[in-house]
Parts: structure tokens; C-alpha cells; sequence
């Protein structure tokens, strides 16, 4: 029986006794963060969220818990639950609330009520910002708005798939207050996107099969920023890569960049591995579960399991097994043919693997940390929409990063300047 949230607790985990091993998770990653560190200097000293009350459903990683700890270091009150069941380490929840006294709802395999449950228990500490990854946390709030949402000044979303919903209800005009697409900063999606999702994806197939990538077939549904980082990395493992796409400037760019580019429905057949990475729903569906080789391996790399349509490739199955952890075998009624599902349809790289590296989540919370200062200053004066992050904020991430590599730029000088703003000049 998957647990469900006691009522009025002030956090529920699944075992405080994991904490030191989640303390040790923490210490090891806080090196490779330096871009939130320094931020978390800062606002150790100059205290700019102070009273803020902040809402957070991410996952809950050794990178969320430094994002965690640099918002309180800045003030805020922070209440963080899962944005899915199975991205959560129970030992890092453990160390939050053991350690360092924050109030964590989640558990590794929470059922959806649960999820939900924990959801409700953040938004039940009247946020005044909301920070979400896939938007969650912010549907609830409008689908309950006589309930939740009363002090909100503004809030952030992480990932594509939140954006997405919440554009959504920006053009329906239902959207209740302003938001900061965070996955649309370019020191974001430019890297988390595509090198750490390329990365941990290939990671969390590799530990769930333990199969080799050199000689297969792979394909990767949906060539934006994930999908060009998934494709780049399966192709530096030596497999042959397939992209399928529905945006024809993305299907020639796929082309440009020297892969195959098919319909899912032609590369079913040739496919050993598959992963979706689009934000939509039902890219593998019964169609496609059809024509896959015998031992076919099939993940999602995308926020949601709904782009594989797994109910119905229950329907198409006489037998299910589950083998090592992170794997489930499908012999299909007609065929006998197995396909092998990875992580339950859920996000491959956490469910099997522990997400992006520190390194590029550096990037990321310091994107979300930023934000939450930005709106605690302007939050009051914006209108009901979807922003970007400011260019501004951008850029000092980016300066903060290659100075924590140690790498400098070179400026322009008095003449370059001159020769940019001047339009008489030319040949």
C-alpha cells in the first residue's frame, strides 16, 4: 500500500533514520553549485525574501535541496513537496527535515492521492510564491480557487510541460496571477535541457537495462532542446539514431545535424530504444507497440508518463512481469513479442537514475532563486501572463558560471562600441 499524508503534520517523509545518507547526498553536490552558492551568500547577508512564504512542488534531489536552502538563507518560509511519485530520494527528503528543519511532503512511490494530498499541504501555508515543475501546484490552485491562492504574488515554473499548461491558461484569460517561465531562460534550456537531460536519460536507461547502446537503433521522439541533447549523447554512444517530429523546421534540423528522420510509425519497426521527450501525450500508442522488435525498450525522458499511452499497451498484453527495479515486461496477446517499459512511463532519468548533474542544475535554481527575488521586488506591478526571466538575470548567471570555471571574456572595445551603435558606418 503506497503511504498517504497524515493530516496537519508539518511534513511527511518516508524515514528520518535516512537522513545522514541524504546529508552526505547534499554536502557532495553543494561543490558543483557554485552559481547558487554565491547567490546564497548573498542573500544570507541581505535577507530579500525575508517573510516570504514560498511554495515549491520540484523534485526533491540533492540540487532542489540547495535551492531549498538558498531561500531560506535569503528569508523565505519554504514548504516543499514531489512534482512526480517517483523523483523523490527519501534520503535527501529525510536530511531537510531532519537537518535542516524544512517542511518536506514527499515519498519515493507515493500514490496519486498522496501527490495530491502533499500538494494541497504546501498550498495550505498561504504562499505568497508558487514553484512549480509541470505546473501541478498551479492547476490545483485554479481548480480550487475559493481555497488556495488569497496572499499570491507570483510564481516560477521549471520545465517545458509546465509552460505549456500555463500559457494555456494565459490564453484563456484564466490564468491568477503572473508566473516567470524559468525553463525558457537561456541559461536553462540551452544547457539543462540539452546536456542534462541528454545525460541523465542515457543514465537512467544504461543503470535500469544495464544493455549496450553501441550497434542499436535509438530512437527519440521530439527534437527540441532535450531531444537534441538525448540524440547528441545515444549517438556518442555508438547507436544510430532515429528523431521523429511533427515540426518540419525541427525534422530538417534533425536532418541537418546528420540523423535519420522518420514517422514513429516507421521507426517502430526498427527501434531498440525508444524515448519521448515532447510534452504531449500518446507519442508511443497501440499503432506503434505493434510493430516494435521482440525486447523493444521503450522510456519517457518528457514530464508527464502520458506520452506513452501504457493503458493501452495493457490492453494489447496477455502477461506483465516486473523484472530488476525499473523495468516492466509486456508480452503482447498476438505477436508474443516483449516490450519493456523503464521507470513505470515516468521520468526515466529520476525514476531510474538521479536526475540532471549538479553542475547544470547550478544554472537552473539560480534561474529559480533569482526569479523569486525578482518577483518579492516587482511581483505587485505585473499583470496576470507568462514572463521570461529577465535578460538581465540571464546574463549574470551565464557571468557567474564561467567565472566559477575560471574563464574570461573579452569586452568590446571603445571602436567596437562606436561601429555597433553607428549605422553610417559599413564598407
Amino acid at each position: 500500500m503506497r503511504p498517504r499524508a497524515p493530516a496537519g503534520k508539518t511534513h511527511h517523509i518516508k524515514d528520518a533514520a535516512l537522513a545522514q545518507a541524504g546529508r552526505s547526498k547534499i554536502d557532495w553536490a553543494e561543490s558543483q553549485m557554485p552559481v547558487l552558492l554565491s547567490i546564497r551568500h548573498r542573500f544570507a547577508r541581505t535577507k530579500p525574501l525575508k517573510g516570504l512564504r514560498v511554495a515549491a512542488c520540484l523534485h526533491v534531489t540533492t540540487e532542489t535541496a540547495h535551492l531549498m536552502l538558498t531561500l531560506r538563507a535569503g528569508g523565505a518560509e519554504v514548504a516543499l513537496c514531489a512534482s512526480n511519485p517517483l523523483s523523490t530520494q527519501d534520503d535527501v527528503a529525510a536530511s531537510l527535515v531532519k537537518d535542516f528543519g524544512l517542511a518536506v511532503f514527499a515519498i519515493r512511490g507515493e500514490g496519486r492521492e498522496t501527490y495530491y494530498e502533499h500538494i494541497r499541504a504546501v498550498l495550505g501555508r498561504s504562499p505568497h510564491v508558487t514553484m512549480d515543475d509541470g505546473a501541478d501546484l498551479v492547476s490545483t490552485i485554479h481548480k480550487e480557487p475559493a481555497r488556495y491562492g488569497g496572499d499570491l504574488l507570483g510564481g516560477t515554473e521549471e520545465t517545458t510541460t509546465g509552460v505549456i499548461r500555463l500559457r494555456s491558461l494565459e490564453e484563456q484569460g484564466k490564468l491568477r496571477y503572473p508566473v516567470i517561465a524559468v525553463n525558457d531562460a537561456e541559461t536553462k534550456h540551452f544547457f539543462d535541457n540539452r546536456y542534462g537531460t541528454g545525460q541523465s536519460t542515457i543514465d537512467g536507461i544504461l543503470r535500469a537495462t544495464n544493455r549496450l547502446l553501441a550497434g542499436s537503433v535509438f530512437v527519440v521522439g521530439g527534437y527540441g532542446w532535450c531531444g537534441k541533447g538525448l540524440a547528441l549523447r545515444a549517438r556518442g554512444m555508438g547507436a544510430q539514431v532515429i528523431v521523429t517530429e511533427i515540426n518540419p523546421v525541427r525534422g530538417l534540423e534533425a536532418i541537418m545535424d546528420g540523423f535519420q528522420v522518420m514517422s514513429m510509425r516507421d521507426a517502430a519497426a526498427r527501434g531498440d530504444f525508444f524515448v519521448t521527450v515532447t510534452g504531449c501525450c500518446e507519442v508511443l500508442r497501440a499503432e506503434h507497440f505493434t510493430r516494435m522488435k521482440d525486447g523493444a525498450v521503450i522510456s519517457n525522458s518528457g514530464h508527464f508518463d502520458v506520452e506513452l499511452d501504457l493503458p493501452a499497451l495493457k490492453r494489447l498484453s496477455r502477461q506483465h512481469r516486473r523484472f530488476r527495479d525499473g523495468i516492466d515486461q509486456y508480452v503482447l496477446l498476438k505477436s508474443g513479442r516483449r516490450i519493456n517499459v523503464l521507470g513505470e512511463g515516468r521520468l526515466v532519468n529520476l525514476a531510474c537514475a538521479e536526475g540532471h548533474p549538479p553542475g547544470v542544475m547550478d544554472m537552473s535554481f539560480a534561474n529559480q532563486a533569482l526569479a523569486c527575488e525578482y518577483l518579492r521586488q516587482h511581483g505587485s506591478r505585473l499583470e496576470r501572463k507568462v514572463y521570461p526571466v529577465p535578460p538581465e538575470l540571464d546574463r549574470e548567471i551565464a557571468r557567474l558560471k564561467l567565472g566559477s570555471l575560471g574563464i574570461r571574456l573579452d569586452r568590446l572595445t571603445p571602436t567596437q562600441q562606436r561601429y555597433l551603435t553607428r549605422w553610417e558606418l559599413g564598407t
